[in-house]
């Protein structure tokens, strides 16, 4: 059997009722939040790749979903805990301005020359640039989450084939599309905070919870990257 991906304005609503119904079906609480192209976003029990660059999902009360991994922006761990919470508006908490700066980097940082490249291309500080990619992958080139973000800036597919790269694993390559998309998405905010939060949650998400949305995962990744970017920065 399988299910309609439904809309960020739909999911929002739909999700707590899908822990709960995992929760009666003996199911884990502890799930994947999907998050489509398209800005659609759902949750699932356990996800799987399959042939064909495909992904399946397991979803409440049996049901099944298998499409190609292509649609997919993000993927993120979630916890019932976490859904239940009632989003939390959160002031503004960086300090530093994300405009591209033409300073080096500290002695002995990895990439450095396309961390600059980048953020003069794109308009962004190198040293957010190197704080997302710190946090992201450790500055492991070969880095493949368990949910198939790859590179630098662990990108999925649906990220890196947009911008026009066909080597996630390229480091020059994938710095540049990591830039640009978090370049867009910053344009699009016209908040760091909230450019990062989308960055690792998917823009419907965001919008659908009106700011930074209530996942462990997301909330600690923007806590961390603004952290090495910008020392000053109070906690969310």
């Amino acid at each position: 059997m399988t299910a309609p991906i439904l809309g960020p304005r739909t999911m929002l609503w739909l999700l707590p009722l899908a822990v709960a119904a995992a929760s009666q079906s003996g199911f884990s609480p502890h799930g994947f939040l999907v998050v489509f192209v398209d800005g659609g976003f759902l949750q699932a029990r356990g996800v799987e790749f399959t042939e064909g660059d495909r992904l399946r999902l397991a979803l409440p009360e049996g049901a099944s979903l298998e499409l190609p991994l292509a649609r997919v922006e993000r993927i993120l761990e979630v916890h019932q805990e976490v859904l239940e919470e009632a989003a939390k508006p959160l002031p503004s908490a960086a300090v530093c301005s994300p405009a591209f700066v033409p300073e080096p980097l500290p002695s002995g940082t990895p990439y450095a020359a396309e961390l600059l490249a980048a953020g003069s291309k794109h308009d962004l500080h190198p040293r957010l640039l190197a704080a997302v990619v710190q946090v992201e992958s450790g500055f492991n080139p070969w880095a493949v989450s368990r949910v198939g973000a790859r590179g630098l800036m662990q990108l999925m597919p649906a990220v890196w084939l947009a911008y026009g790269l066909l080597e996630p694993h390229d480091p020059q390559g994938n710095l540049m599309a990591g830039a640009a998309h978090l370049r867009k998405l910053l344009d699009r905010y016209g908040s760091l905070e909230l450019a990062l939060a989308a960055y690792n949650a998917g823009a419907g998400v965001v919008e659908a919870y009106g700011g930074i949305p209530p996942y462990r995962e997301t909330r600690n990744f923007v806590q961390a990257v603004l952290t090495r970017f910008c020392p000053s920065t109070p906690p969310l």
